[in-house]
C-alpha cells in the first residue's frame, strides 16, 4: 500500500441504539451462564457477533431452539408482537433491545392501521428490521424497495401513510417519498423523519470526504443495510474506488493516495482503528467532521428493573447501607466497546 493520508468521517461507526443493544446484552453475559441466547444477531456487524459468540451468545432464528427457562434477548431491529410476547413464555428472562427509533415506526405503523390506513413501506424485504414492522400490521401494509414497485402499486380506496426503515439510503428515500407525494397527494408522513438521525449523520459525512479521496473505504458487514447505504453514497457522491469490508484482512493490497474511512452503525472504533493501522498513512489521519452527536438511549426497561433486582439482593445479603449505586449509574459514560472489550480480556 502506499497511502498518503486518511480522511477520517465523522460521526462514524456505533450509534445510540448499537449502544444500548450491545451493552444490554454485555450485562446478559455478566449475569446469566452461558449460554445466553439472542433472537437473530444483536447487531448486524460479523465481528461484534464473533465476539460475543466466544463469550458463550447463542444467536437463533427461531424462539423454538431456545430451552425453556433460558434467559433471551430480542435485537436490536424489532420483532413481531406475538414473538415478543412468545419469548416472555416458559419462565423465561426476556430483554427486549429493540432501537428506540424502530419502535417509533411501529407505533406509526399500528396507528395508522387501527384508523384505516393502506401502509406503505419502504424497505429490505428480507432485512430483520422490516420484518419484524411488517409484522405490527401484516393486513394493512405492502413493502416496496424502490419506485419501480411504488409505479405498479394500487392501494385499497381511502387514506395511505407512507413509512419507511430507518437505515435507508438518504437520498433514495428523498426520491421515493417525493414520487408517493405525486401519486398519493395527501398521503400521510410522519412529522419527523422515521429515517435514523445516526444513518443521516454517517451518509452526509462520507458525502465531505467522497470527492475529496481516491478511495473510500467503508467498514461494516454486508448484512448490515446502513453499511451498504454508505457505500452507496460514497459512489454517488464521487468516490472514484468504493471498498466495504469487514476487517483489515480484506483491504486490497493495491490502495494508494488520499483514502477516506468511514464505519456502519455497527462498528466498533477499535476495528475502525485496526483498518487506519493497516492502511499507514504518510502523511496522517484528517478528521472530517459532519455533526456532533450526543444521543443516549438507556438500556431496556426490563433489564434495568432485573438489574435493581439483583442489586437489592446483593445489597440486603450484605446488609449494605440504603443508597448504594446502582449498576447502571455510569452507563453513559462507559461505550459499548470497552465494556464487551473488558469482558473478552478476563482471564
Amino acid at each position: 500500500m502506499d497511502v498518503e493520508k486518511v480522511l477520517l468521517a465523522k460521526p462514524r461507526g456505533f450509534c445510540a441504539g448499537v449502544e444500548m443493544a450491545i451493552k444490554s446484552l454485555t450485562w446478559m453475559v455478566k449475569i446469566f451462564e452461558p449460554p445466553v441466547y439472542c433472537y437473530h444477531e444483536i447487531v448486524h456487524n460479523k465481528v461484534i457477533v464473533d465476539r460475543f459468540e466466544r463469550l458463550g451468545v447463542r444467536f437463533v432464528e427461531d424462539l423454538s431452539e431456545i430451552p425453556p427457562g433460558a434467559p433471551v434477548m430480542l435485537s436490536a431491529h424489532g420483532s413481531a408482537p406475538e414473538l415478543v410476547e412468545s419469548a416472555r413464555k416458559q419462565g423465561r428472562i426476556s430483554i427486549n433491545a429493540v432501537c428506540p427509533l424502530v419502535t417509533k415506526v411501529h407505533h406509526e405503523v399500528k396507528v395508522r392501521s387501527n384508523k384505516g390506513y393502506s401502509i406503505i413501506y419502504v424497505g429490505h424485504k428480507d432485512h430483520d428490521e422490516a420484518i419484524g414492522t411488517i409484522a405490527i400490521a401484516p393486513n394493512s401494509i405492502t413493502l416496496i424497495e424502490n419506485e419501480e414497485e411504488l409505479d405498479r402499486l394500487q392501494t385499497s380506496p381511502g387514506p395511505v401513510a407512507l413509512v419507511n426503515q430507518t437505515t435507508l439510503s438518504l437520498d433514495d428515500w428523498a426520491e421515493i417519498r417525493e414520487s408517493a407525494q405525486r401519486k398519493f397527494p395527501g398521503v400521510w408522513m410522519a412529522n419527523r423523519s422515521d429515517l435514523c438521525f445516526a444513518t443521516t449523520n454517517r451518509q452526509l459525512a462520507v458525502r465531505e470526504v467522497s470527492n475529496h479521496s481516491d478511495v473510500v473505504v467503508v467498514i461494516g458487514s454486508a448484512n448490515s443495510s446502513n453499511t451498504v447505504a454508505l457505500a452507496m453514497t460514497a459512489k454517488r457522491y464521487g468516490a472514484k474506488e468504493v471498498y466495504r469490508i469487514n476487517d483489515p484482512s480484506e483491504l486490497p493490497e493495491d490502495i494508494s493516495g488520499v483514502v477516506a474511512v468511514t464505519a456502519g452503525a455497527s462498528a466498533p472504533e477499535d476495528l475502525i482503528e485496526a483498518v487506519i493501522a493497516k492502511l499507514h498513512p504518510k502523511a496522517g489521519i484528517e478528521e472530517v467532521n459532519a455533526t456532533e452527536e450526543e444521543e443516549y438511549f438507556p438500556p431496556p426497561p426490563e433489564l434495568r428493573d432485573l438489574l435493581r433486582a439483583l442489586s437489592a439482593a446483593v445489597a440486603l445479603s450484605l446488609l449494605a447501607p440504603r443508597g448504594t449505586e446502582s449498576p447502571l449509574e455510569d452507563d453513559r459514560s462507559v461505550g459499548a466497546s470497552e465494556t464487551l472489550n473488558a469482558i473478552l480480556a478476563r482471564p
